[in-house]
């Protein structure tokens, strides 16, 4: 499934971790877990985490693609259980459980049934689970698929706030506009093998475009000014967006000018994520 894998972890960062659908994350994920054992390789981990494996997992926070809750018990229920499996000090486990059903606001339902849980709250309720023990590497799986718009922002929020706090979060994802907003590094899978694995920035700059975006207020028989070049002509309110080619770009702001039109912005434009994701692949 999995070929030549060779991936470092920074600490403090964001990592997000793409591929489409059997790309090979999730059996990834189950390595480094110690969940199965790879054909050749190790899984090595700093001092910073643990000195061995098991005292590292005690500082690791794991949440599956597809959890598990136990139907009969109440949110709180389920949460104490698994605070006191992970080594959460009984003196420290209902402040904890406040902290974060609040923080993932799942807080309302904690005296229900978990089998009366939508998706999205089997969801929050699994983060929250995942948090409590304060681990300092977090590892998800899909954790924003089947969300709702707010519930991925939500869980995306609590990411990025737990970077701030010196944390390191690993996640797996085929939603890539969510990738794009919160990692600071990306690994690209693609049938077992990873074909890209740098920060974001560098993606990018390694994959600009040759088109530059100019912005200017509509103004009279523009069409007819512009026919002359070779560019994208869009409208957005009262503004025009011009799309045209570097080599084109100067002159086509000397003419603007000359027509005492004023430059709102002029930038290159940058591909998305999505479109960077394909050209990688390939």
């Amino acid at each position: 499934v999995l070929k030549n894998i060779n991936l470092k972890i920074s600490e403090g960062s964001i990592i997000g971790f793409l591929g489409a659908n059997g790309a090979g994350k999730t059996t990834t994920i189950k390595i480094m877990m110690n969940f199965i054992a790879p054909t050749s390789g190790e899984i090595k981990v700093s001092n910073t985490l643990g000195k061995d494996l098991l005292d590292a997992k005690r500082n690791l926070g794991y949440l599956p693609e597809r959890p598990y809750f136990y139907p009969h018990l109440k949110g709180r229920e389920f949460l104490e259980f698994m605070g006191r499996l992970s080594g959460v000090k009984r003196t420290e486990l209902k402040s904890q459980i406040k902290r974060w059903t609040e923080r993932l606001k799942i807080d309302y339902a904690l005296d229900r049934m978990i089998r009366s849980y939508s998706k999205g709250m089997l969801q929050r309720i699994g983060m929250a689970s995942t948090l409590l023990h304060e681990p300092q590497l977090i590892i998800l799986d899909e954790p924003l698929s089947g969300l709702d718009p707010i519930g991925r922002k939500d869980i995306k929020d609590v990411v990025i706030d737990l970077k701030e706090s010196g944390k390191t979060v690993f996640f797996s994802s085929h939603i890539l506009p969510d990738v794009e907003q919160i990692s600071d590094q990306l690994i690209f899978i693609s049938d077992g093998e990873v074909v890209y694995n740098d920060s974001l920035s560098n993606l990018y700059s390694n994959n600009l475009t040759n088109k530059f975006e100019v912005v200017v207020p509509v103004f009279e028989n523009h069409e007819a000014f512009l026919s002359d070049l070779s560019i994208e002509l869009a409208l957005r309110q009262d503004k025009l967006i011009l799309s045209v080619e570097q080599e084109l770009k100067d002159k086509l702001i000397s003419q603007l000018v000359q027509q005492n039109l004023t430059l709102e912005s002029v930038q290159r434009l940058v591909p998305s994520l999505e479109e960077v994701f394909y050209k990688v692949k390939q």
